[in-house]
């Protein structure tokens, strides 16, 4: 059974994440014992959403403006339309989100969560997947989109939907348990 009790992860999150994208990858990882850390612009609570119904409430652990990217070794970014359309509006998301591909350091998102990505110019040359409507944004910045349950690329695991969860997370683990790729890093630092 793989081992992530080392390994500190920054769950990304805005008001209107999916939450079943949030609470089962996170359930995951606490099973093989990693540090799951709620980072969040949203102070206190964050709310998670179920498609379009207002879900459960989970308290924020570490304000976004605190949150030091060093101090993690992954990131999970999970999906909701309403999450990453916030998290890309919000410099300080964009940054904490390149900071882990200039780092290196894997990184796990699903659904919407690739707009942030977008908009931290990390997915230039990189194989990746997401929800059907935000194909078009990801070729447009450069990536080679792919139709499938779960694509792992030099550390970047991506999925489409909720029921593509079991896949996503299995392969989440085995990037996290990894750790660090060399030679992936964002078209921004590369410039």
């Amino acid at each position: 059974m793989p081992d992530l009790s080392n390994t500190k992860v920054a769950i990304l999150v805005a008001d209107g994440f999916e939450q079943v994208e949030m609470t089962d990858p996170r359930a995951a990882l606490d099973a093989v014992d990693a540090e799951t850390v709620v980072v969040s612009p949203v102070k206190g609570e964050v709310e998670g959403w179920n498609h379009y119904d207002k879900g459960d409430k989970f308290p924020v652990d570490v304000q976004l403006e605190d949150a030091d990217p060093d101090d993690f070794d992954a990131l999970l970014l999970p999906g909701g339309v309403a999450n990453p359309d916030q998290l890309r509006m919000n410099p300080e998301a964009v940054e904490f989100v390149r900071a882990f591909f200039d780092a290196g350091k894997p990184v796990a998102v699903i659904c919407h969560g690739p707009w942030t990505l977008v908009e931290a110019d990390v997915v230039r040359g990189r194989r990746i997947t997401s929800w059907p409507s935000v194909k078009t944004d990801l070729i447009n910045a450069g990536a080679e989109w792919v139709d499938a349950e779960c694509v792992v690329d030099s550390g970047l695991v991506s999925s489409r939907k909720p029921d593509d969860i079991p896949a996503f997370n299995e392969k989440m683990i085995e990037e996290f348990v990894e750790g660090k790729h060399r030679g992936r890093s964002s078209a921004a630092s590369q410039a």
